[in-house]
């Protein structure tokens, strides 16, 4: 903590690392603090393995002030699921007042103490001190991840008792503060799933055949090694993060909560995991309920594969039961859609299409006027159930949609851009679940993102309230729900994720709205290219300030995936990923189609531009 420390003050451990090494326990404590100085940082406890479990100390007899707080910082890195020795370098009303899950803030380094001098004597009854640090990110009450910077400051304010005579903290910042090594020791991001409300419910059997909702992410982070399969449950019962309430729905009832009873939840030996409910469950019909059994599959499958299938009860009541091979039946995941092939541009400026995922590197023209070259094309978009597919001409200025499953002319171009220069002219196209077509027109007199119904007609101009600067890539999710956009301001291009808002009217055109626009890759100058790469996942193409062009991976709330980084490739100007994960990137780099099987090298394709995956 580096705070001034009076004569006499003892030092010793403030936590307890426990190791599991070849059955063996080890024991290792903290360092002790210096005796003297100012300002200094509470070391972050370097990157461990996953099975280490990190306990805190309680605060030792007599300790000084300077050792109460630090001793209090390292409680707040431990495993302790209720902070319960945290709470006692507290004072009762400090302790009973204190809202650690209220928020986590996290710095780049560990926090950094600096004294109050006006007065303040470690031999007298009061001590401050500030928390010092700089910003990479917080995380909200509803679990939610959003990148920060800035300098950050909190007091602490410690009382000596008047009978015991020890040191505890009566005055503290709400939440919990930590370095990005801990939280990267402490938290993990999973996805917890919810449904596009713009899709349509499932009927019942004999209702007539409807589509089946779509799945949408919902990243939190919750504690790595404290019941995180319990914590997530209950975390999803609570509901989706603010961001995404206004186009998701859940299909727990109003007040669904685990039973009273439930201290923790674990899959039994045949990998089913029993969840009980409270009665609020009970009301829900047979095909809510396989609904509710969906997300929670999805949403635990996404913590661990040792979840096959999920059994919900109310009381003595078995509701229902889900299976991992019936969940894909009951609602549609972009990650378990495989598309059927991989399409790019030809040095006949054609669009042809190798199968998804094979070791081809013999493309053939698609059916229909798209692959028969009559046009020129500088970039494709392929429709998600890989029926249409829209093409934009060399020079960027015409948009063009034609069928991949019939034969026949491709007609005028749909859209027309009067931009001066290519630059200036139509970004690649995207599709959504919807069958809808998405464009960004860069014309610097009206630029204007766009959308096109069923990829024809009137284009529709979607309204984009607090965007600051000129779009240059458009990638819609497989939800539906979010949108990927590279924005130019300034020649920085930074990606932002946004949320769609729909409102459709009978017999007037559809009103669309991305909103709440943040970014996803705050510490890029340039983002060259991107692509959705999983439900919640993106790989970006970009540089930092001052470096060199590197390939990686990003959450939409901005944080960095647990996922091994792509083996570095030079030149690369497009990349092609997919919800599957179990596909190979795809790259256009060096006037070459790469792609990258799993643990593997890059390996050259063919020739060709503008490789992309359905969507």
């Amino acid at each position: 903590m580096g705070a001034d420390r009076g004569e006499g003050g003892r030092r010793g451990p403030a936590r307890v690392v426990v190791y599991a090494v070849g059955g063996v326990v080890l024991l290792a404590g903290c360092a002790s603090m210096p005796d003297s100085g100012d300002l200094r940082g509470v070391e972050s406890t370097p990157r461990q393995d996953p099975q280490v479990r990190v306990f805190a100390m309680p605060p030792q007899e007599d300790a000084p002030p300077s050792d109460i707080v630090q001793g209090f910082l390292e409680a707040l890195t431990s495993d302790d699921p209720h902070y319960e020795t945290a709470r006692k370098y507290l004072t009762g009303a400090a302790a009973k007042n204190w809202r650690p899950d209220e928020s986590a803030t996290v710095l780049a380094g560990g926090p950094g103490t600096q004294s109050d001098h006006s007065g303040n004597r470690e031999d007298a009854n009061d001590y401050s001190v500030t928390l010092t640090g700089t910003k990479v990110a917080t995380v909200d009450a509803q679990q939610s991840y959003s990148p920060a910077d800035g300098a950050y400051r909190g007091s602490v304010h410690l009382s000596r008792d008047g009978k015991t005579k020890q040191w505890r903290i009566d005055v503290l910042p709400q939440g919990v503060v930590m370095g990005k090594s801990d939280f990267q020791r402490n938290y993990m991001s999973v996805n917890r799933y919810y449904f596009a409300s713009n899709t349509t419910v499932r009927a019942d059997a004999g209702a007539g055949a409807v589509r089946e909702p779509a799945a949408v992410a919902d990243p939190v982070y919750v504690r790595r090694r404290v019941d995180p399969m319990t914590q997530v449950v209950r975390s999803l019962l609570s509901g989706p993060t603010s961001l995404l309430g206004p186009v998701v729905r859940s299909s727990f009832p109003t007040g669904t909560a685990l039973a009273k009873n439930v201290v923790s939840l674990a899959p039994d030996d045949r990998s089913k995991l029993t969840v009980p409910l409270n009665d609020k469950a009970a009301r829900a019909g047979a095909a809510k309920c396989d609904e509710m059994a969906a997300q929670l599959l999805f949403t635990l499958q996404n913590l661990t594969p040792a979840v096959e299938e999920v059994e919900l009860r109310s009381g003595d009541e078995q509701l229902c039961s889900l299976s991992e091979d019936r969940a894909e039946t009951v609602a549609t995941r972009g990650s378990a859609q495989r598309p059927d092939y991989l399409y790019f541009v030809d040095e006949e400026d054609r669009l042809v299409r190798l199968a998804a995922g094979s070791n081809g590197t013999r493309a053939e023209p698609v059916p229909g006027p798209l692959g028969e070259g009559h046009r020129a094309l500088r970039s494709v978009a392929v429709s998600r159930d890989e029926h249409s597919a829209a093409g934009i001409g060399l020079d960027n200025k015409s948009l063009y949609v034609g069928s991949l499953v019939s034969d026949g002319s491709l007609g005028d171009p749909v859209l027309t851009s009067h931009g001066k220069s290519e630059a200036d002219r139509l970004t690649p196209p995207s599709w959504d679940t919807e069958g809808d077509l998405w464009i960004a027109d860069r014309d610097p007199a009206d630029p204007r993102l766009l959308l096109l119904k069923g990829g024809e007609g009137e284009p529709v101009e979607v309204r984009t309230p607090g965007l600051d600067g000129r779009v240059q890539a458009v990638r819609v999710a497989a939800d539906g729900v979010r949108i990927a956009l590279v924005v130019e301001k300034d020649g920085k291009r930074s990606l932002l994720i946004g949320r769609i808002e729909r409102d459709a009217k009978a017999g007037e055109p559809p009103s669309v709205t991305v909103l709440e626009l943040r970014s996803a890759t705050p510490e890029l100058e340039e983002v060259t290219a991107m692509s959705w790469a999983g439900d919640a996942r993106l790989v970006v193409v970009g540089r930092e300030r001052g470096g060199v062009q590197q390939i990686g991976y990003v959450q939409v709330d901005g944080s960095a995936p647990e996922a091994s980084v792509p083996a570095a490739l030079t030149g690369v100007k497009e990349i092609a990923a997919t919800e599957d994960e179990r596909l190979p990137l795809v790259a256009y780099s060096e006037d070459l189609i790469v792609r990258l099987p799993s643990g593997l090298q890059w390996q050259k394709v063919t020739e060709g531009t503008a490789p992309v995956y359905p969507g």
